[in-house]
């Protein structure tokens, strides 16, 4: 193999180069690995730039996805909200029917009540906040008005089945046929005692055997002889309702009997003190005489 040489300075002189292959391979070899080094480390730096310029962008994507999802969401309930404005108003409307008084705006916001939403949380200080605070404060206003709207529907369907219960038990209807005496309810000259006395019922002027239908769902209390009043029967139609029916010539029922509108109770007659056949009829609400003319209604007939 041909020497080769190289000149000293120092020595002024050639010097040959030993294994001058091996030294000149090794150097190639170590000049290639740091080239190689450097491409790969050069390719992966650019690499990593590229992906992440793609996450960003990526993330960005999504953002943008997620902002238009939380709007969508935030105008669905909105539209939520407003329908169910119109049920409350609907509730109001309801409670009037069922004899309730209507909820003032002071009492269904304490009902509403305030919100149990955290400012502090990690999430309010994302870019979104703002549209995530105000889906989540839309969700619980509909949250509470729900539940307080629930509450608001048990009282009037319990209203209204009262009601029901009520309208079946008043008496409501003339409790048999014939014609209204002249003198009515309230103060008059008794026909026998000749003396001014209340009058605390209306006589219906019938011929003895004439039937007597309850006027409303009641208990029979009383059936039997009662001083003046002659054969009478009293139903007790619950509510603080009581009717009576007296200068009866048969009654057809019993004491604890349970009676429905319409079921047949008695017949008139001319028992007690009395000056021609008729039913005497009384109405009392709690305790305090009515006039029963105006428990008479003329959409309700049994005739």
């Amino acid at each position: 193999m041909k020497k080769v040489y190289y000149f000293s300075k120092e020595k002024l002189q050639f010097v040959e180069i030993k294994d001058f292959k091996f030294k000149l391979a090794v150097t190639v070899s170590s000049a290639v690995l740091i080239i190689c080094f450097l491409l790969f480390g050069g390719y992966s730096y650019l690499f990593s730039l590229i992906n992440s310029s793609r996450s960003v962008s990526s993330l960005k994507n999504e953002n943008e996805i997620l902002k238009e999802k939380l709007s969508e969401i935030t105008l669905l309930y909105q539209e939520l909200d407003n329908e169910l404005n119109t049920l409350i108003n609907g509730n109001e409307e309801l409670r009037i029917a069922a004899n309730l008084p209507p909820i003032s705006e002071e009492v269904r916001k304490l009902g509403f009540g305030g919100g149990s939403f955290d400012n502090s949380l990690e999430f309010l200080k994302s870019p979104n906040s703002l549209e995530i605070q105000k889906a989540v404060e839309l969700t619980e206003e509909l949250t509470r008005k729900i539940d307080f709207e629930k509450t608001n529907y048990k009282e009037i369907s319990d209203k209204l089945n009262q009601n029901k219960e009520l309208f079946s038990s008043m008496p409501a209807v003339k409790p048999c046929t014939g014609s209204l005496a002249y003198h009515g309810f309230g103060m008059r000259k008794h026909p026998i005692l000749n003396k001014v006395r209340m009058h605390e019922g209306i006589d219906i002027i019938a011929s003895t055997g004439t039937e007597v239908f309850a006027p409303g769902k009641g208990k029979v209390v009383f059936a039997g002889y009662k001083g003046s009043y002659g054969l009478t029967v009293e139903i007790d139609h619950g509510f603080g309702y009581r009717t009576l029916y007296a200068h009866l010539s048969k009654t057809l029922v019993k004491k604890g009997k349970v009676v429905e509108r319409g079921d047949l109770i008695a017949k008139t007659g001319n028992t007690g003190l009395s000056t021609g056949p008729h039913l005497h009829y009384e109405v009392e609400h709690k305790g305090i005489k009515q006039d029963p003319a105006k428990f008479i209604f003329d959409d309700i007939d049994l005739f």
